[in-house]
């Protein structure tokens, strides 16, 4: 693949991962495993409130092929097909959902050195069409996203962006709901791993003269521990601690408390990911 600019889902993504990624209220409970044929065998249990669900998903690479596959307690089946470099410089990925048949999507990915193109279609008898582009560079970056529904005629969204990512930092502005919200992020790496950092991010959205400003971070107390904290100005404040019990597996506490509402008792999760 190229070393352009990156997919137009790129922008943003490392200001909303250290504001969103591991945080939880649920209890969570993963165990990872590797056959001698080179599947990767993962089951989840999921406790969240008084219901619980759960299911296993089998990952196997061959070639410039990956295949993913996951059962739940649902009775769903979910398939994940990826072909790389069917032709050059491009990603194919198919996907589908057994009983629901109108779930499945094609989606093809090109990647060039100063531009990315990906284009979804919904594979059922009314599909909707998702596009989306990107040109520049990896340190500075302009993209726009369209959706359209071929059963109305119309756009179901627009967003246009743009990123700028430095060695220690990356700032990411984002124009969406078809122009109704506008969110910049900026995040600052506190060391060369990248493992430490803080992050601010703010959304405006305009039909209803709405505020949200956001302000995290993650510390890397060793090499097996990294922390978290986020706070927005709605008063929701979330902390989580990660630690690598063994080799590949991770404990993770997080909670969250509204500090407007005291009187309410905090949400807590707990995520333990095991991996061989």
């Amino acid at each position: 693949m190229s070393k352009g600019p990156g997919l137009f889902a790129d922008i943003g993504k490392k200001a909303k991962d250290l504001l969103t990624k591991d945080y939880t209220s649920d209890q969570k409970f993963t165990v990872s495993t590797y056959t001698g044929a080179g599947v990767a065998v993962t089951s989840t249990a999921l406790k969240k409130g008084g219901l619980s669900t759960g299911d296993i998903a089998a990952l196997y690479k061959y070639k410039n092929t990956q295949f993913d596959v996951k059962f739940d307690t649902d009775s769903n089946i979910s398939t994940t097909i990826t072909f790389t470099e069917i032709l050059p410089s491009t990603k194919t990925i198919a996907s589908f959902k057994v009983p629901d048949y109108n779930s499945g999507k094609l989606e093809v990915q090109y990647f060039h050195d100063h531009a990315t193109f990906t284009t979804t279609i919904g594979l059922n008898q009314k599909p909707g069409v998702d596009v989306t582009a990107t040109i520049g560079t990896p340190a500075i970056a302009f993209g726009a996203e369209a959706g359209y529904d071929t059963t109305s005629g119309k756009f179901t969204k627009y967003t246009a962006g743009i990123s700028v990512t430095k060695p220690d930092s990356c700032a990411s502005i984002l124009l969406g709901d078809k122009g109704d919200s506008m969110k910049a992020s900026y995040v600052h790496y506190l060391d060369q791993q990248k493992k430490s950092a803080a992050v601010g991010e703010i959304t405006r959205r305009f039909s209803t003269n709405e505020n949200t400003f956001s302000v995290g971070g993650a510390y890397a107390a060793d090499h097996l521990t990294l922390i978290k904290a986020k706070l927005n100005n709605h008063g929701r404040l979330g902390a989580l601690l990660q630690h690598e019990v063994i080799p590949k597996s991770l404990l993770t506490i997080s909670g969250e408390l509204d500090t407007k509402a005291l009187e309410k008792s905090p949400r807590f999760g707990l995520i333990l990911a095991l991996k061989p």
